[in-house]
């Protein structure tokens, strides 16, 4: 029996604390890193509504991760959850969970200025906001749409105007928008708003992912001293991804995602449920656990219960370590676009 069952660790002797809900695979930009324009065309079959998982579902998922496993802090992700119909009403029934503290959503934005104070309203605490450049051209290559900045900066704004907490994060390219750091340094350190550089990642099978286009958070360190020194902080709390980094002038803070060169594997603590109701258990991971199938098919909250605790239990996924180690890893994963980064 798993009742209260608030600590919960993997074979790695990693807890269960974060839990990332994707709530669509559908998406209104079309980025070369996560949903290139040449796979996700016109033809592209996206999951029917029937095939996602209901508001009411992701609910009860969700208090039971909170109530039995102990989570405390849960991100909205997609596709871009904002194309997910009604979004504030989820956000709403997840606010009324005890236990659970912290909402936040990653998003490209572009919806905020008609969303942020209904979001705000119901619940949610902090926004993502993906933005790769303040060139206009550059990032409309990016995004594949090509929508310009303004419409990114538009929806930073709206979040902000109704208190949302806001962070930047930021995929370097080599060859891509690597110019573009110390102007999105820049720009953001004025606006005091936290910007994080990810390295370009090899999620999924359709980003055409080398280890040559990697700018390293070492190479962006390296740039950032040129002009913007900055140094490392302690981290917030165990398990925290990014790593922080404050300007030596006492002004404003940076952080890295760095999954490539410097693998956080070891304390990660994120379990991730895909929009059709897939357990994951790594961001790279190549099948997930079917929790829709025991949705709706009557079983009980324990035996729910029971099936969470066993997937977390066996985890011994460590990707990246791998990646790094050279060790044999596989070519099959799921797409960014359907598990949440």
């Amino acid at each position: 029996m798993v009742t209260n069952h608030k600590h919960v660790f993997d074979k790695k002797d990693r807890p269960l604390r974060d839990l990332r809900i994707s709530v669509t695979d559908r998406c209104n930009l079309r980025c070369t890193y996560c949903m290139p324009a040449e796979i996700f065309g016109r033809d592209h079959l996206f999951l029917p509504k029937s095939e996602l998982l209901s508001f009411e579902e992701l609910e009860r998922l969700a208090h039971l991760f909170v109530k039995t496993f102990g989570v405390e802090k849960i991100r909205i992700t997609g596709g871009e959850p904002l194309m997910r119909k009604d979004m504030p009403d989820l956000i709403k029934k997840l606010s009324y969970i005890p236990g659970l503290y912290d909402i936040a959503m990653t998003t490209n934005g572009l919806l905020l200025p008609v969303y942020a104070e209904k979001l705000k309203k119901a619940g949610l605490k902090r926004v993502t906001i993906s933005l790769d450049s303040l060139n206009d051209e550059r990032f409309k290559a990016i995004n594949g749409r090509g929508v310009s900045v303004s419409k990114v900066l538009a929806g930073i704004e709206a979040a902000k105007q109704v208190g949302l907490g806001v962070k930047i994060n930021m995929v370097v390219q080599k060859g891509v928008n690597e110019t573009d750091i110390l102007p999105m340094a820049r720009y953001f350190k004025e606006k005091g708003e936290i910007l994080r550089f990810i390295e370009f990642m090899d999620v999924g099978n359709t980003n055409e992912w080398k280890k040559q286009s990697v700018i390293t958070k070492a190479d962006i360190i390296k740039i950032f001293n040129q002009e913007l020194p900055i140094e490392e902080l302690e981290p917030n709390y165990k398990g925290e991804v990014a790593q922080r980094f404050r300007y030596r002038d006492g002004v404003g803070e940076v952080g890295f995602i760095s999954s490539v060169s410097d693998a956080f594997c070891g304390t990660c603590n994120r379990a991730r449920l895909s929009a059709k109701g897939e357990l994951f258990t790594c961001l790279f991971a190549s099948t997930g656990f079917d929790l829709r199938a025991l949705l709706r098919s009557g079983q009980s909250d324990q035996e729910i219960e029971e099936a969470i605790h066993t997937v977390w239990q066996n985890r011994d996924d460590q990707y990246s370590l791998d990646r790094t180690h050279s060790k044999t890893i596989s070519k099959n994963k799921v797409e960014m676009s359907y598990i949440g980064g």
